[in-house]
């Protein structure tokens, strides 16, 4: 067993140490704000690609304009947060992390369909989604209560 008693409390996981959630709720509004700058950032040399096929597709390839940040932001969220260390670049600069309760890993397209999520609560209920932090146990929104994750610090 990997218990560990801290104050009198038996902890037998990182997960399970209410200092990992010390903080969550700030880093969380940081890193996605970091995360928005990088996806923009991105996308400039991918829409720079787009006008030059649609040049040589007289036109029908500039349709790809349509979709081009969401399709840039997939591909990001897929390469990061669906990476090894569960992060985004924001959510590594802000020290925190996306875990399963279970424990097994963050895959790509959990990764995914978690931001998805997120944008969809963010358009229907705005930004009140930060709200449920307030009342859910680890300050859990609705998307991560949904899919069975939570966000922690890293350092704990």
């Amino acid at each position: 067993m990997n218990a560990r008693v801290l104050d009198g409390e038996i902890i037998t996981s990182r997960l399970d140490d209410v200092r990992a959630y010390d903080g969550v709720r700030t880093r969380r509004v940081l890193a996605c704000m970091i995360d928005y700058l990088v996806i923009g950032l991105l996308t400039i040399p991918f829409a720079i690609l787009v006008f030059v096929f649609g040049l040589l597709t007289l036109g029908l390839g500039w349709m790809l304009f349509s979709v081009l940040v969401p399709a840039v932001a997939v591909l990001y969220i897929w390469n990061t947060l669906g990476s090894v260390d569960q992060a985004t670049t924001g959510m590594k600069l802000m020290g925190i992390r996306l875990d399963r309760l279970d424990g097994s890993r963050i895959d790509g397209l959990t990764a995914v369909v978690h931001s998805v999520l997120f944008w969809a609560g963010n358009v229907i209920l705005t930004p009140l989604v930060l709200l449920m932090t307030l009342f859910s146990d680890r300050k859990r929104t609705l998307h991560d209560l949904l899919l069975g994750t939570v966000v922690s610090r890293t350092d704990h």
